[in-house]
């Protein structure tokens, strides 16, 4: 049976009486008293203190800082409504600009929406909330502990419970057999409701609005985007830095022995030579290579379809291109393209065993659309290790997708869909 995810779905369960929730709906409740008492001292002293010291600057900066004590209650409060939301209440809280001071965090802290409201929740749970919680929950707790220690007080004393007067430990057991199933029915399911509505409020003044909520997610794309772009400059400049530096000794150690090659005369040193010249053209060749796959200059150059089409020519199967693009895309959106490209024939012709394979790209409603087909064994898993997962990092921070479709037997089917702009 799958567990609620939170107290007005358990109250809706049959199970609701024998489990823990009507337990967690007391220590909610109770819970509320001393840390709204807490929160109401604490804000007073704080409105007190500012305004005693309002006189001279410190005070004025007390004032100002109040927003903070809000900030505060909110994070312990979403903690606290775990006991009643175990998914608990997301941060309704910007995340902050990378690279300010303590000042300006705390600056812009201040001046969120969500931390006065925290703080407005905060006078409601030390004027309001507390006393109906201490008031339900302390009478329902009460009337629950004196029944069932009922026996146990009309042996030693006159109890008074109602218009019931209980003088003997029998009186005291028939009372507590007759109604306390009936007490903690009800109190079970008052404090229940009463409890979770005291979290619900919370969690519509310290939860996220919608507006946040799409900040947020706003926020998180562009620092992933951020990300990404890091990514791709740092692999511009490794490719920079062999292009132009490693490269380039190689290629002047290679003249160089074939200069050798020709000074010198047959025999050893010679032989030495020429099979130096040839591991040095070997190491050259593949150095090129590894810079085509870090950075490939003709994506830079030419763009998508001609990195494509460079890359389906050194296939070794043949590999049908067609692309169409209105233009020119964003560079990381190119780059991702490419790369699922280069490394989807890679996989095609180390396992799919395939006799050819088709590639096509275009451009539906604004988001670019590539795939990959070939008629190989299929069975394809990502999770085995195809190198994809990297992709669907870079896809997903671009707001993109990847779909795999390779049944037994194939075809296998290689789709990525991503927007064609950054903004989206």
């Amino acid at each position: 049976m799958q567990r609620p995810r939170s107290a007005w779905a358990a109250l809706a369960t049959r199970g609701y009486l024998v489990s823990s929730w009507p337990w967690r709906s007391y220590a909610y409740l109770l819970t509320s008293v001393p840390v709204g008492l807490l929160t109401i001292g604490l804000l007073f002293a704080a409105v007190g203190l500012g305004a005693l010291l309002s006189p001279i600057l410190i005070g004025v900066l007390l004032l100002t800082r109040i927003p903070m004590i809000g900030v505060l209650i909110g994070s312990f409060e979403r903690w606290r409504a775990r006991l009643m939301i175990p998914e608990g209440i997301r941060s309704p809280h910007a995340a902050m600009p990378a690279g300010i001071s303590r000042r300006e965090r705390l600056k812009f802290r201040r001046g969120e929406q969500a931390s006065l409201r925290a703080l407005g929740y905060g006078v409601l749970l030390g004027t309001v909330v507390w006393l109906i919680s201490a008031a339900i929950g302390g009478v329902s707790a009460m009337t629950i502990v004196l029944t069932l220690a009922a026996p146990v007080i009309a042996t030693h004393e006159n109890m008074g419970m109602g218009p019931w007067n209980l003088n003997t430990t029998g009186e005291g057991l028939l009372f507590l057999v007759a109604f306390g199933p009936c007490f903690y029915v009800v109190s079970s399911y008052l404090v229940g409701a009463l409890a979770a509505a005291e979290a619900s409020l919370a969690k519509a003044l310290l939860g996220p609005r919608e507006e946040e909520l799409r900040r947020n997610l706003a926020e998180l794309r562009r620092s992933r985007l951020d990300l990404v772009d890091a990514f791709e400059t740092e692999r511009a400049r490794i490719e920079r830095h062999l292009h132009d530096g490693v490269q380039q000794r190689l290629v002047g150690l290679t003249m160089t022995l074939g200069l050798a090659e020709l000074d010198l005369p047959e025999g050893e040193s010679k032989r030495l030579v020429v099979k130096a010249h040839g591991e040095a053209e070997a190491a050259l060749a593949d150095l090129r290579e590894a810079v085509r796959g870090i950075h490939p200059r003709v994506l830079v150059d030419l763009g998508l379809e001609a990195a494509v089409r460079e890359v389906a020519d050194r296939m070794p199967l043949p590999v049908a291109v067609q692309v169409s693009l209105p233009g020119r895309l964003p560079a990381p959106i190119e780059a991702a393209a490419y790369f699922f490209v280069s490394e989807a024939l890679g996989n095609v012709a180390k396992h799919a065993e395939a006799t050819n394979c088709h590639v096509q790209a275009w451009v539906n409603r604004d988001r670019l659309v590539v795939t990959v087909t070939d008629d190989g064994r299929g069975g394809a898993d990502p999770a085995q290790g195809t190198g994809l997962t990297g992709l669907v990092t870079r896809l997903d921070a671009l707001g993109g997708t990847l779909d795999l479709s390779s049944p037994p037997g194939g075809p296998t089917r290689l789709r990525m869909e991503c927007p064609c702009r950054l903004d989206n």
